[in-house]
């Protein structure tokens, strides 16, 4: 059985913060429809907890029909004033515009490069980043990366993807191994 010493501090005593853990943060993705439901959910997420929008993750799914890119893109007005009236849901109304116009930007990028993950991954030559770090202390808030894919991001029309937001997207989509040495998953996932 894995002891909480075993996994990174941040996932906590929470079931649902250690099922996430262990299972999807920090796994190589290169599936689409998974990275726009993050791009979804990391926007959500500024200025708040990432426990928070993990708890809300069901109800995204329901009010974002089930994190198509297609269909969130077109939603418009009277979906914007449903989603407000969604407690659910973050609501916030930029933050809601925000991932339908994101959606718009998403399908652009997969048609211009055939696939949202080319686009994305291309930024780290296709291969996961495996850092080493031994406490949470030393893992940035942001990088170089994540200052080069934000601004490219934001130059597109990407709106609530700051370099913060973009290094936790990047971690949970796997592009950085950020699980501390000391953690069970930072070794399966750098081998």
């Amino acid at each position: 059985m894995i002891q909480p010493t075993d996994r990174c501090p941040w996932s906590g005593n929470d079931p649902l913060y250690q099922h996430y853990h262990d299972t999807e943060w920090g796994v190589p993705c290169r599936d689409d429809a998974k990275l726009f439901e993050f791009l979804i959910l990391e926007s959500a997420q500024a200025g708040l907890s990432w426990i928070t929008v993990l708890r809300k993750r069901e109800n995204y799914r329901k009010a974002f029909a089930a994190f198509d890119a297609e269909k969130v893109a077109r939603f418009n007005a009277r979906s914007v004033e449903r989603l407000m009236n969604d407690a659910g849901v973050v609501r916030n109304r930029q933050k809601i515009e925000a991932a339908i116009s994101n959606a718009r930007v998403f399908l652009d990028l997969q048609q211009e490069f055939g696939s949202f993950a080319t686009y994305f991954w291309n930024f780290s030559d296709g291969q996961p980043i495996v850092n080493h770090y031994r406490s949470i202390a030393e893992v940035p808030a942001t990088t170089a990366l994540s200052d080069t894919i934000s601004k490219d991001m934001k130059r597109r029309g990407i709106r609530f993807f700051g370099s913060t937001i973009c290094y936790a997207h990047l971690q949970a989509m796997g592009v950085v191994n950020d699980h501390l040495v000391g953690c069970f998953r930072h070794a399966q996932l750098a081998g």
